[in-house]
């Protein structure tokens, strides 16, 4: 969650180096790099060790570049998903890190550039993917996918209780022609929504928003896949830190992590394990550290971020 011009601390920092004991010999992998703010603290941090930043937006990748010359070839970028760590990680040779941190809010300069049409407050082309090279839209969602489907995806990604009616209002505009701008499609979610909702502190369009760009990105479905590898390859001791923006997110994250740690599946009646999973984790955090007073006042965004912490057990 920075600042374009680098001038804001990104999210949670101190909390997170903290979470990762890092190891000035160690190897670090950040799966969502974003503008680098986090990298760069742990780069701070290392004397022989190295980084692997991975993004799947490459202006990420190629601002990232630029902030983090000064670390010269202990710095290693990525443009990858997440998703596809193991296979990142075994390309470049690395059998286990000593930390990984995944920050997955979306960042400010995604937000803030209105071309990529993240944003309800700029009128954009419907786009919201982070990886523009990616097949699927936002206007492909809006505008293709079924009302069943737009209302499941903004009642669960969203958690938007007007799901109903705003899919319908989707659907019945883009009978008479494709919605195409972003601005459009907040007017629609406006006009679906009773007087009450709008009176609302928060923009009427912004679950909705949030729902289309976790539908368009597969962020919630690239999760558990993404925690099970980060495990997998982390050196024993290594640490896992993940911070989480809402509440469907955090869910998961905290019912894989707990899972992970948790080993045997087996029922609790059976005398002995039959089923031999072990723990790979365990846990450093039992509730999500968030955000502080000072950090809410900088900056607003922090508000909803949360952060869990696991180790990583014996092999």
């Amino acid at each position: 969650m920075e600042e374009n011009n680098y001038g804001h601390k990104p999210v949670l920092l101190e909390e997170c180096l903290e979470a990762l004991a890092v190891n000035p010999e160690g190897t670090y992998v950040d799966g969502t790099l974003g503008r680098a703010g986090h990298a760069q603290a742990v780069l701070r941090r290392l004397k022989t060790g190295r980084l692997i930043g991975i993004d799947r937006d490459s202006a990420a990748i190629d601002a990232a570049r630029e902030r983090l010359a000064e670390f010269g070839d202990r710095v290693t970028l990525v443009h990858g998903n997440f998703s596809d760590l193991g296979d990142i990680l075994q390309n470049l040779g690395i059998v286990g890190a000593d930390g990984m941190l995944f920050d997955l809010g979306v960042s400010s300069p995604q937000l803030d550039e209105p071309e990529r049409g993240f944003s309800y407050m700029h009128d954009a082309p419907l786009d919201m993917r982070m990886d523009r090279t990616a097949p699927l839209d936002a206007g492909e969602v809006v505008n293709t996918w079924s009302y069943e489907e737009l209302r499941r995806i903004l009642y669960e990604y969203g958690e938007e209780r007007y799901a109903p009616q705003i899919a319908r209002a989707i659907v019945r505009r883009r009978e008479d022609r494709p919605i195409q701008t972003t601005g459009e499609l907040a007017e629609i979610i406006r006009s679906a929504m009773p007087a009450a909702a709008l009176r609302e502190k928060q923009h009427p369009a912004k679950r909705s928003f949030q729902a289309i760009r976790i539908a368009v990105n597969g962020e919630l479905d690239a999760l558990p896949p993404m925690l099970e590898a980060a495990a997998e390859h982390l050196v024993p001791g290594g640490r896992l830190a993940v911070i989480t923006f809402h509440s469907l997110e955090d869910r998961i994250v905290k019912q894989k992590l707990r899972e992970l740690a948790t080993g045997c599946t087996c029922p609790p009646e059976f005398p002995v394990c039959v089923c031999g999973k072990k723990p790979k984790l365990k846990l450093v955090t039992r509730k999500p550290v968030t955000s502080g007073p000072a950090e809410l006042e900088e900056n607003p965004r922090a508000r909803s971020a949360k952060l869990r912490a696991a180790e990583r057990t014996e092999w």
